[in-house]
């Protein structure tokens, strides 16, 4: 047992799977929630929770059945004419200071959110959605409490509050497709803000409703605005964890996803990615509902498509599944996905270089014949690449997907990715600073040792790893502050290189323009210098 078992808490957890003895390769495979806080920093990748609705031109983004001239009555109201209004008696008088309500609302800066909540003017609005005597007033109300919905989780809180929920429920059916797209934006921003807010939507049964917009033969014959909505609240709809959405409620929403995932427009292929991804983002179980579906085929056409909206998410979603099964990774690799990863990982977005990685360490995690396949596809080159010269969050998971491929790989394996020089910038990144990354590194290095130990040749591994000033960043581990770290550095010095000193230096075999280059000999699974 190498004493890099004796690390304690996530170190610990990790490492421990990445043991030849009793690989576990269900174990090996390293969840979302590992990695989850440094992707979500990109944010500007990720999809975005809530929408405001600003209008094209603020001055006339005016109800279409409502008449022009009232523009000029609304355009400069305060909140107490608002409130007067909306209080008044008078229908045309609410459906002007509701319209007055929702400009100020839908302004670029500073929208008075809070002045209008604690005007109390919520409950007014949610009262407005259910005149189906005046479609004009639904729509502004409906509009209005989308904008507050839009804001923090308070703001989102007070519209729910209100009883907004089943009201914008009830409006997914109206005759007046701009009212039933103004539902349909609402409930995705409060279902956006998170688990509680989205299964409150889903338990309050807005899924049938928002699903049979959708019920048409062609998605094509829907006006595009009016799609990329519904499919932005479906995503949200999806999104987040700790409880993830109800089984029932995934299982229902499904089969919709394979559809939009065949649509032609950018928007609409990306959020339904980022929805693919949320659902991939848990348990084998979870994984397994998605990858049935038979979708996994064409989320990987649309990985090399190049278009980033579109790869950033296709890519999670995969690099989601191949955290699963060995089977569910096969289902991923049988679909033509490892064709896609020479660009992903030298691609000019870090964020990509790295959630390829990642994906490529999970694969690495897995079978054999799986490790073969990356091999095949040529991929160990860019994973050394990426160790020589990648960002640093990058070369983290090329550091991974190397210790996995080390730790189930085969003699031959193992022998290919010596061969390919994966030794120099492995020991070069030693030196880095994060105790937990060194730790992964050199059980890596153990690995490779003890592949050499079976084929007799450790001694010439211990003459590369020295020429390639590998022993000396070991040596200097030695005194690391961090006691797994120089444990495990001296564990190495004490097994492989403690006697070179000691004994005569002739044993030392002479060097020559083959020296020290493993290569595999024909028939035989051979170190051969």
């Amino acid at each position: 047992m190498s004493t890099n078992e004796n690390v304690s808490g996530t170190a610990a957890a990790r490492l421990n799977r990445f043991k030849n003895k009793g690989k576990d390769s269900t174990e090996m495979r390293r969840r979302r929630m590992e990695v989850n806080v440094e992707l979500r920093k990109a944010k500007k990748d990720d999809q975005l929770l809530k929408r405001r609705n600003v209008g094209t031109f603020l001055d006339e983004a005016t109800s279409p059945l409502q008449e022009n001239r009232s523009n000029q009555v609304t355009a400069h109201w305060s909140v107490e004419e608002i409130v007067k209004g909306i209080y008044s008696n008078n229908t045309e008088l609410q459906l002007q200071a509701t319209q007055a309500a929702r400009k100020l609302l839908s302004r670029e800066k500073q929208p008075p959110i809070d002045q209008i909540i604690q005007a109390g003017l919520i409950p007014k609005f949610v009262s407005f959605l259910g005149r189906v005597d005046c479609s004009p007033i639904q729509f502004e109300s409906a509009w209005a409490l989308t904008n507050i919905a839009s804001g923090t989780s308070d703001q989102t809180k007070a519209v729910v509050d209100g009883g907004a929920i089943p009201a914008f429920i009830s409006l997914l059916a109206s005759p007046h497709t701009h009212i039933s797209e103004q539902a349909v934006w609402a409930l995705g921003n409060i279902a956006g803000d998170g688990s509680a807010y989205r299964d409150l939507v889903i338990k309050y049964g807005a899924l049938d409703p928002l699903l049979a917009l959708l019920a048409v033969p062609d998605l094509s014959s829907i006006a595009l605005g009016y799609l990329r909505n519904i499919t932005w609240t479906i995503s949200n709809l999806c999104r987040n964890k700790n409880p993830a959405p109800p089984l029932d409620a995934v299982e229902q929403i499904l089969p919709t996803l394979v559809r939009l995932l065949h649509h032609h427009d950018l928007e609409i292929l990306a959020d339904t990615c980022w929805a693919v991804s949320y659902l991939t983002d848990g348990s084998n179980d979870r994984i397994e509902m998605v990858v049935k579906t038979g979708l996994v085929p064409q989320l990987v056409k649309l990985l090399g498509r190049g278009d980033i909206p579109i790869m950033t998410p296709s890519l999670r979603a995969i690099g989601n599944i191949v955290t699963g099964t060995d089977e569910q990774t096969q289902v991923v690799i049988d679909s033509g996905a490892l064709a896609a990863f020479p660009g992903l990982l030298t691609h000019h977005k870090n964020n990509i270089q790295k959630e390829a990685a990642w994906t490529v360490s999970n694969i690495t995690a897995g079978r054999q014949n799986q490790i073969q396949m990356v091999v095949d596809h040529g991929l160990v080159p860019y994973l050394i690449g990426i160790l020589k010269k990648g960002d640093y969050k990058s070369q983290k998971e090329a550091v991974w997907a190397v210790t996995n491929y080390t730790s189930g790989g085969t003699i031959g394996q193992i022998i290919y990715l010596v061969q390919a020089g994966v030794l120099e910038p492995l020991l070069n990144l030693l030196v880095v600073k994060d105790g937990k990354t060194v730790l992964v590194i050199l059980d890596a290095i153990a690995n490779i040792f003890m592949a050499a130990e079976k084929m007799n040749e450790t001694e010439k591994l211990c003459i590369m790893v020295e020429e390639c000033g590998g022993l000396d960043k070991i040596e200097a581990l030695q005194s690391h502050e961090n006691e797994d770290v120089y444990k495990a550095a001296a564990n190495l010095i004490e097994k492989y290189f403690s006697s070179e000193e000691e004994e005569d230096g002739n044993i030392v075999p002479e060097s020559s323009s083959d020296a020290y280059t493993f290569q595999i000999e024909d028939g035989a699974n051979g170190f051969n210098f």
